[in-house]
């Protein structure tokens, strides 16, 4: 039966400020009502399967739990990657705790998904995944090649060889070519984008693994040996894991064995790889213009235009896109939306925040806003999920006032532990031991005044903690 491994551990930069890296856009619902990871899901539906292995990154693993768990998803486990090591690793570790706790010395076969792609036409999708398992199960190295609809640069390639059925052998994988080459190669009907998507037994892709690349197979085998269960989480050695080389499967393992096909896919593919690719694949209006949230339009075309709070209104602007969040917006002539990446380096290299998380920021006990700031000052909107609990905690730089708008609020505030209700509030002073905790049936939602000479998330002192942070 398959597996399916849907690998959810990037953290790109090319959606942003939608994509942060500590909610990258495999979390974003940026084409319905549920995120990308939720659709990779969905769209297993009617194959016969296991349910999913998930891997991500250490970061985000209350997000991708908290995503599952809102869908109603069964999954296999998450297994947290304590570094990135890229997908060769990655799909090793899969690989390793498949046949690990594989029934009966089962050899499954593993289905790879990337959680951050789209796919329009599921039936395509699960055609393309069913035709490949022939020459899986036949200890093939099945990748799969979306039909190309234009020359595009921005993918990867796969030349196919001889007919085998329905899959052909692989002559060799090409890297983004030029628009010339990538011209030539839609002309001669022989070239498949590289869609990243994989299917084979998990044994084979070891056994080419550590025949091509046995440091990166030794280095998981060894990270691998001692798992640690942590709710649905799968923690390995991370020390193990450190050393082990970046590597992608496709230079590790695809280019060199003699054990590689390639199955067509004609489903509606895109990687979502920038803005301008979003825009390729959203509905449009009548004057080509993508919108999202509140937007107005007077006189402007072919842009790509997306309101997460306030109002963006147009008026004569053609090719543009731009994305406003709570903290930032996004102005971007549609043809150069790949520097988008250069803005969120200068972000980086100054020191500021708003690459690596959102204003609104999610935990696994809820989620606060930051609204305000001051010098010595930071007002927070707070919500807390019924029966979540904050770390206890202290702080060596701040107090806080507590005000409760709706809900009820536990609060251990130094040797004493209070109710506190709509409409009450509470003041925990500086360096005093406290915790938060939501009670009730409903989210709490609280109104938090921090006031001190430092405010950072990092002046939290956790001495104990349900999710495993302190």
């Amino acid at each position: 039966m398959l597996l399916p491994v849907i690998m959810a551990g990037g953290s790109g930069s090319r959606l942003w400020p939608l994509s942060r890296e500590l909610y990258p856009k495999q979390f974003l619902n940026i084409s319905g009502d549920y995120s990308l990871l939720q659709q990779t899901f969905s769209r297993l539906e009617g194959l016969d399967h296991q349910p999913p292995l998930l891997i991500c990154n250490e970061d985000h693993r209350f997000i991708a739990a908290e995503q599952l768990r809102f869908g109603g998803y069964k999954h296999s486990g998450i297994i947290l990657e304590p570094v990135s090591r890229n997908t060769a690793p990655a799909i090793a570790l899969a690989a390793l705790q498949a046949i690990q706790s594989s029934e009966q010395n089962e050899d499954p076969l593993l289905l790879v998904l990337a959680a951050d792609h789209l796919i329009e036409t599921i039936q395509a999708f699960q055609s393309s995944v069913e035709k490949a398992i022939h020459y899986a199960q036949a200890d093939k190295l099945v990748t799969f090649g979306i039909v190309p609809t234009a020359p595009e640069t921005g993918y990867g390639y796969i030349k196919a060889d001889e007919t085998e059925g329905d899959a052909f052998t692989v002559c060799k994988f090409v890297e983004k070519p030029d628009l010339k080459s990538a011209e030539e190669y839609l002309a001669s009907g022989d070239y498949y984008w590289n869609s990243g998507m994989f299917l084979f037994k998990a044994s084979r892709y070891l056994e080419e693994l550590k025949k091509h690349r046995p440091d990166i197979y030794s280095a998981c085998k060894k990270a691998m040996a001692v798992v640690v269960p942590d709710m649905d989480f799968i923690r390995l050695n991370k020390a193990e894991f450190e050393v082990c080389p970046d590597d992608s499967i496709d230079f590790a393992v695809m280019e060199k064995t003699d054990s590689a096909m390639v199955v067509p896919m004609d489903a509606g593919w895109s990687d979502v790889g920038s803005w301008s690719a979003l825009w390729d694949v959203s509905h449009k209006d009548d004057n080509q213009n993508v919108t999202r949230g509140d937007v107005i339009t007077v006189g402007s075309t072919n842009s790509y235009l997306h309101s997460e709070n306030k109002l963006i209104a147009t008026v004569g602007v053609h090719n543009l896109v731009v994305v406003e969040t709570k903290d930032a917006v996004l102005v971007a002539a549609k043809d150069q939306v790949q520097d988008v990446k250069s803005i969120v380096s200068q972000l980086r290299d100054a020191g500021r925040t708003e690459h690596q998380l959102h204003r609104e920021v999610y935990r696994p006990w809820g989620k606060y806003d930051s609204i305000d700031f001051g010098k010595r000052d930071q007002v927070k909107r707070i919500t807390v999920k019924p029966g979540e609990k904050l770390s206890i905690q202290m702080h060596h730089h701040r107090s806080e006032h507590w005000i409760v708008v709706s809900g009820t609020a536990k609060v251990t505030n130094g040797e004493k532990t209070i109710l506190v209700t709509e409409d009450e509030s509470t003041y925990i002073p500086l360096g005093t031991i406290h915790a938060l905790e939501n009670p009730g049936k409903i989210p709490l939602e609280m109104i938090e005044v921090q006031t001190g000479s430092y405010l950072g998330e990092d002046d939290i002192v956790r001495f104990e903690d349900r999710y495993g942070r302190s």
